[in-house]
């Protein structure tokens, strides 16, 4: 049986700003992070399709951020029946308590707008902040070196950057193609664990060679531990300065904005 709603029936109020699947308007969400243990304020950024892209969260030292990033999952879920990846969300902590005006009260009347303009400068400050913060710990693709011995097959040497600092890794294997890949990402995550000086655990669990668009590209899979916590991790490159090249790029897609975001 199809039902037709009548003319003169009021629009569905959700309809209007769709988020990641779900007929859900953004300042909702926004109030109902608000909300949260130690959250200061909050802010979700949308693409074009509704999806979400980035939440940013400005928070207190009283809650860690990885909780936060937990309570931040929790709440969406058991609320609203949206699920983001954890990754989009990013926490930024001020030591400086909040004026009473400036934290975001769903319950309360809308912030005027002065206190939206400081809330405003205090989520760009902080996120500017947790940025240079995390450029710091980013890794940098240097160089590849690939030697053929009749005796080990072949070894891969990959070199990173951090700052000024260089590290390198080293993977051997049989002599083909796809081993060349596979032992240049091996090499990568080999300097990737010494620049982490053992804090990280990463570990490959495949390469795939992709074609698409016209193009090749290098697909690869990562499993990421630190501590009890962990992550499957995906990065993908282009193939134009070389197989090798872009396999170590990939795992650099796929490793450095979680090495930047977790402790």
């Amino acid at each position: 049986m199809k039902l037709t709603a009548p003319a003169n029936s009021p629009a569905m109020p959700y309809l209007a700003s769709p988020i990641a699947g779900s007929v859900l308007p953004i300042q909702r969400a926004e109030e109902l992070l608000a909300t949260l243990p130690g959250v200061v304020s909050a802010r979700i950024i949308a693409s074009d399709s509704g999806s979400v892209d980035e939440i940013h969260l400005l928070t207190s030292a009283d809650v860690a951020p990885k909780q936060t990033v937990r309570n931040v999952e929790s709440a969406l879920i058991a609320h609203l029946g949206m699920r983001v990846d954890h990754r989009k969300i990013s926490v930024a902590t001020t030591v400086t308590p909040p004026r009473d005006e400036t934290r975001i009260d769903p319950r309360a009347a809308r912030p005027t707008p002065g206190s939206q303009l400081r809330i405003d400068d205090q989520i760009a400050a902080a996120t500017q902040a947790a940025e240079a913060e995390a450029s710091k710990r980013r890794l940098y693709f240097e160089d590849v070196e690939v030697r053929r011995s009749r005796v080990r097959g072949v070894a891969c040497r990959v070199t990173l950057r951090k700052g000024t600092t260089t590290f390198v890794g080293e993977s051997e294997g049989m002599e083909s193609e796809r081993s060349r890949v596979e032992l240049a990402a091996r090499a990568t995550l080999a300097a990737i664990c010494e620049a982490e000086a053992g804090k990280r655990s990463l570990a490959l669990d495949g390469v795939r060679m992709v074609d698409a668009f016209e193009r090749e590209f290098v697909f690869v899979g990562i499993t990421a531990r630190v501590g009890r916590d962990t992550a499957f991790l995906t990065g993908t490159c282009e193939v134009r300065d070389g197989a090798e090249t872009a396999s170590a790029l990939a795992v650099l897609d796929a490793t450095n904005r979680w090495i930047a975001f977790t402790k």
